[in-house]
């Protein structure tokens, strides 16, 4: 949750009117307002996540996708549910932010799963070996024969990969 101050205070009187003005009118200078009231929560919400990534990746970028998510909130909230607007709001930030960051992957979904598997059957190996694992030991684990498991590596490539579920699983 945000320290205090994070987003700046509307009146529960202000605010109830902008939430009024903008669901039953659409009135989008009342967004406007509770964009600009809640755009903190973006930054709090890019800030935190950019703690756990690395710094290759751009703290804009992060805001950009949460700012997305921040408009998306104020589309989707109903005030009349009598959920705070920021708990509401700071999942759906969090959530956008993680979904800019999956679409900007440049390695494809089923190669990363694969990915993933394999550091599982590392370490799993690891511990039951007590030492690193050979090739030939994971690709039997993989049910791969040595050649698959090589090309396997080979199409990984020789980079250091990231995987969101690392971060936050």
């Amino acid at each position: 949750m945000p320290a205090k101050g994070v987003v700046a205070v509307l009146e529960r009187e202000m605010e109830a009117k902008l939430w009024e003005s903008y669901h039953s009118r659409g009135d989008y200078q009342a967004r406007e307002k509770l964009i600009e009231a809640y755009a903190p929560l973006v930054k709090y919400v890019s800030g935190r996540l950019a703690l756990f990534l690395p710094p290759t990746v751009e703290v804009d970028d992060l805001f950009g996708y949460g700012a997305l998510g921040l408009i998306q909130a104020i589309d989707r909230f109903d005030p009349s549910r009598g959920i705070k607007f920021s708990t509401f709001a700071i999942a759906r930030i969090r959530g956008a932010i993680l979904d800019g960051l999956r679409k900007s992957d440049w390695l494809p979904r089923s190669l990363r799963q694969k990915e993933r598997q394999l550091r599982e059957v590392q370490q799993e190996l690891a511990t039951r070996l007590g030492r690193v694992p050979t090739d030939q030991e994971l690709a039997a684990e993989l049910d791969m024969t040595l050649e698959e498991f090589q090309e396997f590596l080979q199409e990984l490539g020789q980079v250091t990969l990231l995987s969101l579920d690392d971060f936050f699983p």
